[in-house]
């Protein structure tokens, strides 16, 4: 990928916090001539460069060879660098005294930023008009003005084949998107490095949105530390035709634009959800999901301070408990089979004799003439040959 794509790229894009197309040209021109080697984007993604991390996430996304050799190596000095780090500063807090100030900050007061390797990444997910984009962008501004860097990753499976959206993120979230403290990209393949990558460049909240329907929402779920999903103040036929599913992986159900007219169907939708939950199995013993009424527009109901102020509450108490450090190492291990499976399709696809023939196989299974499980074993049966051979 030469320095004409990626300048072409970004200003397609229209990388986020530019206003103008000349500011996205100039910054685009500037990236462009900056190191592109391992240690140039470490050297970025540490200062938070954006464009180095567009670049990096690009690397991950990738499916090229070489891409995917670089990125690993990007990841493994990212890991290197964040123990040294972690290590330093567990030094340095065993050798501080102890503030005794007991003055409580006041309600305006900027929150300070998670600690290195605390990073809260949450995850929201909900049916088509919900208002997601106008939570998502109330809610990452709300972090923004409390001292937070955000990040936004909308995982679109779709997206490797469809290029995702078709007018991008800036028609669905104006405000966030022209923040210099917000990044905002579309991830298909390797969300998990997407956010690693975004942690590393200093985004300490990671918003992790569904886009599409299908199989996202469980592959959010074992990513993000928090399963947030946001429902219609509507119950009845909505609520049964909800997916069980979605609902045993949810950790807060936010029943948003309780606001004006609707305030009345909120609280009914707030009341079949929080029975709906008592037949679902408690993911932890440590916490229970609940079920709140939100107002994105900040009505007399509650506004975005009180979904916060929920989440905040169920990261404390996960990782005072250890659940957390337990949880993001369970998802670690899934996602490690994931990639195994990612890789091996991969090389699949990569032998031309076996392409060749699942072409003839896809044909006869279309058919009938052959299942699809014994198609299978053939395709992997003359893969294996041929690494043998």
């Amino acid at each position: 990928m030469n320095a004409d794509h990626f300048r072409r790229a970004f200003i397609q894009k229209g990388r986020r916090g530019l206003t103008t197309v000349s500011q996205q040209q100039q910054e685009a021109d500037t990236y462009v001539r900056r190191d592109d080697s391992v240690e140039g984007l470490l050297t970025g993604l540490v200062e938070g460069d954006r464009y180095a991390l567009a670049r990096a996430i690009t690397l991950v996304e990738s499916s090229n060879p070489q891409h995917r050799v670089q990125a690993q190596r990007l990841l493994s000095k990212i890991l290197e660098r964040e123990a040294t780090l972690a290590s330093q500063q567990s030094t340095t807090l065993a050798n501080s005294t102890p503030s005794l100030s007991k003055d409580e900050p006041s309600a305006d007061a900027k929150e300070q930023p998670l600690r290195l390797g605390k990073s809260f990444r949450i995850g929201l997910s909900g049916p088509p008009g919900v208002g997601k984009s106008t939570f998502i962008e109330s809610f990452g501004m709300y972090l923004v003005s409390k001292g937070h860097r955000v990040s936004v990753l909308a995982v679109d499976p779709s997206s490797a084949r469809t290029g995702g959206s078709i007018l991008g993120d800036k028609t669905r979230m104006t405000e966030l998107s022209r923040s210099s403290e917000a990044y905002e990209e579309y991830v298909a393949r390797n969300t998990t490095e997407a956010i690693t990558l975004c942690e590393a460049a200093g985004y300490d909240i990671c918003l992790v949105e569904t886009v599409g329907v299908g199989q996202s929402e469980t592959m959010v779920a074992d990513i993000v530390d928090m399963f947030v999903l946001l429902v219609p103040p509507a119950g009845g036929d909505e609520l049964q035709g909800m997916k069980k599913g979605i609902m045993e992986l949810s950790d807060l159900v936010i029943v948003n634009k309780s606001d004006g007219a609707l305030v009345d169907s909120a609280r009914y939708a707030q009341i079949e959800y929080t029975s709906a939950l008592k037949f679902v199995k408690a993911i932890t013993s440590f916490w229970k999901a609940r079920v709140i009424r939100v107002s994105s527009m900040g009505g007399p109901e509650g506004g975005i301070d009180k979904a916060w102020d929920t989440m905040k509450e169920y990261f404390q108490i996960m990782e005072s408990s250890g659940e957390l450090q337990k949880k993001r190492g369970h998802q670690r291990k899934i996602w490690m089979w994931r990639q195994v499976s990612s890789e091996l399709m991969d090389l699949l696809n990569e032998d031309a004799q076996v392409r060749e023939m699942a072409s003839e196989l896809e044909a006869k299974v279309l058919k009938n003439e052959v299942m699809s499980g014994a198609a299978a074993h053939k395709i992997v049966e003359k893969f294996m040959r041929g690494m043998s051979s």
